[in-house]
């Protein structure tokens, strides 16, 4: 058994985002497509005789027990009766509160980095259970890649992966609330009636994900409520099509932005024309988490 594990946890973008409605439970049923990209955080799990202390290199980051990776550990701890701890190193490059579900990853990678350093054994079926009970991403950002979710993102069915894409992400000094989003009375939820588990739009996004046409996939419900408080960002979002990529649009609730572009040459080149934004040019990637050696 190892005394010390070490994870990268990996940033997601949705490719596409509706919103259906608000559930009973409070909760809104979504459909969407969810991406894996290269923009990665890390973290290093050691073994301590107990307790759990987490450590980051961004010092605003809040590491008390409302953490996403401390509450893992703790649930972890509780639904076993495991008595061992573990220190936690941090290391972010994910920006915070963004719509790139970094801290999701972050609890992802804590579920399966001590699940082994601990020893559980417990299945994907059962961690993905505990994943959903902190939040609606920590069960994609498990498994990660090309996948279609619905219901409130955690009923998930793996696509076929997409060929190789580079996005230019633009990271505004801007942090948003995902729920003041969801409850904005501008959020306006599709008229489409659902059929066989999907509404025709999400049918037609797959499709679309199927050719890689994505200027006839890309598309976020959410953009309308977020950029009426913040235009700077809608004409951030025209500025990447100015550019030449191909589609673009916001992630998750905001504020992170993205460019579909045609190489790599072409994504550096974007990126070179936002001086007034931080950049993160990346690529797709398969999975959610990495084993560092």
């Amino acid at each position: 058994m190892p005394t010390a594990i070490a994870y990268r946890s990996y940033a997601k973008i949705n490719l596409y985002l509706e919103v259906l409605g608000r559930r009973r439970d409070g909760y809104h049923n979504i459909e969407t497509i969810f991406q894996t990209v290269s923009l990665a955080d890390e973290l290093h799990f050691t073994e301590s005789p107990s307790g759990v202390a987490l450590v980051c290199s961004t010092l605003e980051l809040d590491t008390t027990e409302s953490n996403l990776v401390h509450r893992a550990a703790v649930l972890l701890q509780e639904r076993t009766g495991c008595s061992q701890g573990a220190r936690i190193d941090l290391s972010k490059r994910i920006p915070i509160a963004a719509g790139l579900a970094g801290g999701s990853g972050n609890a992802a990678a804590t579920f399966v980095a001590l699940n082994s350093l601990w020893d559980l054994r417990l299945t994907q079926a059962e961690l993905h259970a505990l994943a959903l009970e902190l939040g609606s991403d920590v069960p994609y950002c498990l498994v990660g890649g090309t996948v279609a979710a619905t219901r409130r993102g955690e009923e998930m069915v793996p696509l076929v992966p997409l060929p190789d894409a580079w996005f230019v992400l633009l990271h505004p000094a801007i942090a948003i609330s995902a729920s003041r989003v969801y409850n904005s009375p501008r959020l306006h939820y599709s008229c489409e009636r659902i059929f066989a588990g999907r509404t025709p739009g999400f049918r037609k996004a797959i499709r679309a994900l199927e050719r890689a046409e994505f200027a006839d996939l890309v598309f976020n419900r959410m953009e309308e409520p977020v950029f009426a408080g913040h235009p700077l960002l809608a004409e951030a979002k025209q500025r990447l099509i100015d550019a030449g990529c191909v589609a673009a649009a916001m992630s998750g609730s905001g504020s992170t932005l993205f460019g579909v572009c045609r190489d790599k040459s072409h994504a550096l080149r974007v990126a070179d024309t936002f001086i007034d934004y931080r950049t993160s040019v990346v690529r797709n990637v398969p999975a959610g988490l990495e084993q560092i050696q």
